[in-house]
């Protein structure tokens, strides 16, 4: 009998008004469902830090959710990035996401800072040496942009695993294959903690394409051409709900007990693929309606 996965949503820190208002309406869209946890990111070279930290306390205060708020390596040194870490403790956050962050805007690439953690692994350990947090992390079922090959995001994900990390959450995909392929090499290298599918719906292809190619998603010659053809159908919506709940669905019978949700801020999509695959009970679904 498979077991009903557990949900989980990401969120952005709003940059203005307009965006603020968004942000909470897609809250308290989806809060209903009974997430797992919801996360908050940082804005690319962490230019959102104290927009993250506001939002997460918001939301951990007035929605009773259990944030995981994203904490980078970039532009901090080791003492300021677990000054953060401390500021989210006060606000009642009990688990972190720990990520390397991506290079500030115009740095071509990820530099430390020159007394800052080097790597995500280093801030996993020091984080879990205060005993504060339950720690979660990144991994990449097709190859991080710097990283050789698979393989070695492999290796990379086994170190911060050891380093304290309770569990992953993969950058996203569109075939459940790349999924199953990563899981089992993780497993090959002796990783038993879990990875959690990060789930992109797809809300507007063309800009799905530009970030899939930053981020080194492939994107498969199939997909693009359906997508091409609904959107000049008028179609676009009805195809992403279904590709979407497919993917889901698929990772669901190969035994995917968890699903993390990469919301963009824009609740509908996502909340029609959770009441398509039945995950949340009536009483969510009538609180949502």
């Amino acid at each position: 009998m498979t077991q009903t996965p557990r949900i989980s949503f990401e969120f952005f820190p709003p940059q203005s008004l307009d965006a603020s208002f968004r942000l909470w309406e897609t809250v308290q869209a989806l809060a209903p469902m009974g997430p797992d946890f919801v996360s908050v990111t940082y804005g690319a070279g962490g230019t959102t830090r104290k927009l993250t930290h506001d939002a997460v306390g918001t939301i951990h205060r007035n929605y009773g959710l259990n944030v995981a708020a994203h904490l980078t390596c970039v532009d901090a040194s080791k003492a300021e990035t677990l000054e953060i870490a401390e500021a989210y403790h006060a606000a009642g956050v009990r688990e972190i996401v720990a990520l390397r962050g991506d290079a500030p805007a115009g740095a071509a690439r990820f530099t430390p800072h020159p007394e800052g953690f080097a790597n995500s692994a280093e801030l996993v350990e020091a984080l879990a040496k205060t005993g504060k947090f339950k720690v979660r992390v990144g991994a990449y079922p097709e190859p991080h942009p710097d990283a050789a090959d698979t393989a070695q995001d492999v290796t990379w994900l086994k170190r911060k695993i050891d380093a304290g990390a309770s569990s992953a959450i993969t950058q996203f995909f569109f075939d459940a294959d790349t999924f199953f392929r990563f899981r089992d090499a993780c497993a090959k290298a002796g990783i038993t903690a879990p990875v959690i599918p990060g789930i992109l719906p797809i809300q507007g292809w063309a800009g799905v394409k530009k970030f899939a190619a930053r981020c080194g998603a492939k994107v498969p010659a199939r997909l693009d051409e359906a997508f091409t053809t609904a959107a000049r159908d008028g179609r676009e919506d009805l195809l992403a709900l279904a590709q979407c709940t497919a993917l889901c669905d698929r990772l669901i019978e190969g035994g995917v007990d968890a699903l993390h949700f990469y919301t963009l801020n824009r609740p509908g999509l996502t909340r029609e693929v959770v009441r398509a695959l039945g995950l949340v009970p009536e009483v969510a679904l009538e609180k949502v309606a």
